[in-house]
């Protein structure tokens, strides 16, 4: 976690104001306190994208396979898991293989004919 301190979360908006200055089109905050994201997006005319940096910013990411559920083993605490995919995509990844192996695909309707 970015900007605990106040000496680190001054050097995080200045870093912010720099950036803007530099010409950044955009801001990604990963794991910052959710009062300083906020501030930093308040103080920004560029949009400011959150990851585990709460709320108050302009945008949020959520990797794809942490919302689908596809990961088992780990889950950050700032992840909201909007289904559990993981068993039917090993089960469709098992099926292909057998399939290929057995050469029951490609069959005719998935190959182009001259």
């Amino acid at each position: 976690v970015q900007g605990r301190d106040e000496a680190a979360a001054r050097r995080l908006e200045a870093d912010a104001q720099c950036l803007q200055k530099a010409g950044a089109l955009a801001l990604v905050l990963e794991l910052v306190p959710a009062p300083l994201a906020t501030r930093i997006a308040k103080q920004l005319e560029i949009p400011v994208i959150g990851i585990g940096a709460g709320p108050g910013c302009d945008g949020q990411v959520l990797v794809l396979h942490d919302l689908l559920g596809l990961t088992e083993s780990f889950q950050a605490r700032f992840v909201k898991r909007y289904a559990t995919l993981s068993d039917e995509v090993r089960s469709a990844v098992r099926q292909y293989a057998a399939e290929v192996r057995d050469g029951s695909f490609p069959a005719a309707e998935h190959s182009f004919a001259e």
